[in-house]
């Protein structure tokens, strides 16, 4: 599908570049819950992407160095066993603890950690390994894609 990491790296970053205008909002902005977006609140879109960026990139740090990754493996287990939303419900709760300021810090870093991760794993760890190369799509690209109109819905709402 891709002919080189610069060309996966470069549609990851176009593709989330959108996302980023999540971080323009107010807190009071961040915190409404939003009809069109499922009920979910920026705040709450905000910490679901960087919650599965976070996963890659501790997939991403493990792929750099070994053929493998337990942190994979935990994931797709944890998913396969105990269900989507069973963990995306503890994902919500995990993240909505954070203070809003340590969520803008982390909003503003992990995707650019996962980008700069991603560039020191050998292709062939990732690009060129047909799971590895779609479990980082499902938790990127195939993921913003997927929260595309619940972006709109909560930009919207914001007046934005």
């Amino acid at each position: 599908m891709y002919l080189d990491a610069l060309e996966f790296l470069e549609e990851e970053r176009d593709a989330f570049r959108p996302f980023e205008a999540l971080a323009d909002l107010s807190d009071e902005q961040l915190s409404v819950a939003v009809e069109g977006a499922h009920g979910w609140s920026g705040r709450q879109l905000m910490g679901h992407l960087l919650a599965w960026q976070e996963v890659a990139v501790s997939v991403a740090t493990e792929l750099a160095v070994n053929e493998t990754s337990p942190a994979k493996s935990r994931a797709d287990s944890d998913w396969d066993t105990r269900g989507g939303d069973v963990v995306n419900a503890e994902i919500d709760a995990r993240w909505a603890a954070l203070p809003m300021d340590e969520l803008r810090e982390r909003f503003g870093s992990i995707p650019g950690q996962l980008r700069g991760y991603l560039t020191v794993v050998p292709e062939s760890r990732w690009l060129k390994h047909p799971d590895h190369q779609r479990f980082f799509l499902t938790e990127t690209t195939t993921h913003y894609e997927a929260h595309k109109d619940d972006l709109d819905a909560i930009l919207a709402a914001a007046g934005r």
